[in-house]
């Protein structure tokens, strides 16, 4: 079976996203005939129809929905390998751990401290996102390694180890009615306007959420550990009945390296002593 190129892949992918030769000849910065001709010898090459030729466009048929979605995926992988591959090759290399600003369960500073010591320790450069973000920087080379709070995180194409679990707290204003309260319950978290997250983001922006709790307009739902960094118009009160939420480090399930292994052993190490002392 013959292979597909890269080059192909990335022709073929900007048309089914664009659904139009035209636009997609322009976006890639090529003339409209050879992205045709490229089109149709990838056709051949697969031995199924992947378009369906309309008067106003292209539709992707079954078999090119397929191609579409695998062929993201491996062009994804291929610019991720290549960005991987620089920062390992730089001098000197270099590791970036993903995570949410104040979202690594308290245990950042001792990882960190402990990893600079380890073998095959290399520099950490931190980069924080917002909410969901984490898997998506892995899978397209921005990080190498990322923390991760949550019960269903995107996970696809990523190894990981579930480091500890966590309980989780309500951050209120100082002024709330539910301030005053020794503990809460989910009940009362669900009857309060609380962040509207989706799946790609939330409907307000991640550096807007402090502001908005401290004046009263919206109630946080965060993990323990993000109550030793509150500001001081805001409170945290204890969520009984809480589930609680797994802590977890995730990598690029291709990505190996031993800066990673060695990153990857201290964090597991640190999350169980803490979890020995509880």
């Amino acid at each position: 079976m013959e292979s597909v190129e890269i080059r192909e892949l990335t022709y073929f992918v900007a048309v089914a996203e664009e659904r139009h030769f035209g636009r997609a000849a322009q976006r890639l910065g090529i003339a409209q005939p050879p992205l045709s001709r490229a089109i149709k010898q990838l056709e051949h090459r697969v031995g199924v129809a992947l378009f369906e030729r309309t008067s106003r466009g292209v539709l992707l048929t079954p078999a090119g929905e397929v191609l579409f979605d695998d062929g993201r995926r491996l062009l994804d992988a291929s610019r991720a390998a290549v960005a991987r591959a620089r920062r390992v090759g730089a001098q000197p290399p270099r590791l970036v751990l993903v995570l949410k600003p104040g979202a690594d369960g308290g245990m950042l500073a001792d990882v960190l401290r402990e990893y600079e010591n380890a073998p095959d320790a290399v520099p950490v450069d931190l980069y924080t996102c917002g909410y969901r973000e984490h898997a998506g920087l892995l899978r397209s080379g921005v990080g190498d390694v990322a923390l991760i709070y949550g019960k269903d995180p995107d996970l696809d194409g990523l190894d990981c180890e579930e480091l500890f679990r966590e309980g989780q707290i309500l951050v209120v204003a100082t002024d709330h009615p539910l301030a005053g309260r020794p503990a809460v319950t989910m009940a009362d978290v669900l009857s309060q306007p609380t962040p509207l997250w989706t799946g790609d983001g939330t409907v307000i922006r991640p550096g807007e959420l402090p502001q908005l709790v401290a004046l009263g307009r919206w109630v946080h739902l965060a993990p323990i550990s993000a109550g030793h960094h509150l500001r001081r118009d805001v409170t945290a009160v204890p969520v009984s009945d809480a589930p609680e939420l797994p802590v977890l480090l995730a990598w690029p399930e291709q990505h190996r390296s031993k800066a990673l292994a060695s990153f990857v052993r201290t964090a597991v190490d640190i999350a169980a002593d803490r979890q020995s002392l509880r």
